[in-house]
């Protein structure tokens, strides 16, 4: 893991693979350990140098007013194309998953020249709010047992994972490796300010960004190779969302994963990875 310094911030970024080969950029959501180990080793295998990546305020990055920040939604997606420039000169596969590819979507619409393919993981054509009436939103009674539970003391690491891994039980997801997520995450959050924890745990900073204008309509305008990847089973961003997605941009595929709500399971790593590479 290192860091890295473009556009005015810090991001920190961990390497797979070999350096000469084309690029995968996996922007975090918000750190890098949202792209799992064994994806990217599959990326790596397949001949592939990858980059994760913490986005701003977010693990080993830039950390600036974790209740007002600074900075909008283009400005993550210049940092994106900003660091695929300062890693390779040729353009990169961009892949973003839950609210990083809301990022990864303005990344490759404002910076068309940066970016060769697209990924987008569990992820929506809107911004954090309301929904648009023809996509499914968030399932009422699983956000209520996520938000109707007492927070965890940010600075007890194993309160944290234990969080997790009950918050992973009301998505669907693996609690086991929830559990082990989120220590991987508190264990690299700088400091012990439970603010800090809090929001590389949730990705809360993301819902206070300015994140307009819309980009739905501009989809269209996308001309490079698209992957939509989804769980059948989220509940968070309703698989209908990664079906307008595919959709509305030109010529995307849509994978589906069956067995898997929103976090990706390390079990579908490798086809993940085969659909990547076929891009």
């Amino acid at each position: 893991m290192t860091i890295l310094d473009v556009n005015g911030v810090s991001l920190g970024i961990e390497r797979f693979g070999d350096e000469a080969d084309p690029l995968v950029l996996c922007l975090g959501a918000t750190t890098m350990l949202s792209w799992p180990d064994a994806l990217c080793t599959a990326l790596a295998r397949g001949g592939r140098q990858v980059v994760r990546c913490d986005l701003r305020d977010a693990g080993a990055s830039t950390i600036g007013d974790l209740t007002a920040p600074a900075y909008t939604l283009r400005d993550l997606a210049a940092d994106a194309a900003a660091l695929a420039g300062a890693l390779d000169e040729r353009p990169a596969h961009l892949a973003g998953i839950g609210v990083s590819g809301m990022v990864a979507q303005v990344a490759a619409l404002d910076h068309p020249e940066s970016f060769s393919a697209l990924t987008l993981v569990g992820t929506r054509p809107l911004a954090p709010g309301p929904v648009d009436a023809d996509l499914p939103d968030h399932d009422a009674a699983t956000l209520e047992g996520l938000f109707s539970r007492p927070e965890p003391d940010w600075a007890d690491r194993e309160a944290v994972a234990e969080h997790a891994a009950e918050s992973a039980r009301i998505l669907g997801d693996d609690p086991a490796a929830a559990r082990d997520l989120a220590a991987r995450i508190w264990d690299r959050t700088p400091g012990t300010q439970p603010e800090a924890h809090r929001a590389d745990q949730l990705a809360m900073v993301f819902s206070r960004l300015d994140c307009s204008p819309r980009w739905r309509e501009r989809l269209a305008d996308l001309a490079l190779p698209a992957l939509v990847v989804h769980g059948r089973r989220d509940l968070f961003f309703p698989l209908g969302n990664g079906e307008a997605l595919a959709r509305e941009i030109p010529e995307a595929r849509l994978l589906v994963l069956d067995d898997a709500a929103g976090a990706l399971p390390d079990a579908a790593s490798d086809e993940v990875a085969a659909a990547m590479l076929a891009l």
